[in-house]
């Protein structure tokens, strides 16, 4: 099978399963406690956002150390992401089963982030 080569962020794996997660997040804040809770729900909102946007920002660069640094942010609101669900679940705007499924995919994004950190490094 041949594999598909990357021409733009949106051929990325990693910048798509971001924009899902994205949708879950802007689906979760829209109804029940948290969409009341205005700084929690913003907050969770621009991290998650911040994650395809770093990816998409850092492709776009000219230089591979740019495109790490935009990588690395990204990682670092995947984290972010990972910390405000755990608020919302410890205050009871989440249910366990749906906080498993968010924050799964957040640690999901966080590896392949780490991956492609990690191979971009390599071939400095």
């Amino acid at each position: 099978m041949e594999k598909k080569k990357i021409e733009t962020f949106e051929d990325l794996r990693v910048w798509q399963k971001g924009i899902e997660l994205v949708k879950q997040v802007y689906l979760l804040t829209k109804e029940g406690d948290l969409s009341k809770d205005f700084g929690l729900r913003d907050q969770l909102r621009r991290a998650s956002v911040s994650i395809p946007t770093n990816i998409a920002e850092g492709f776009e660069r000219y230089s591979r150390k740019e495109y790490v640094q935009f990588l690395n942010i990204a990682k670092g609101s995947a984290g972010e992401v990972r910390s405000l669900l755990r608020v919302a679940l410890e205050v009871g705007y989440l249910d366990k089963s749906k906080y498993d499924q968010l924050y799964n995919s957040a640690v999901e994004l966080s590896r392949m982030l780490s991956n492609q950190i990690q191979a971009l490094n390599n071939s400095l």
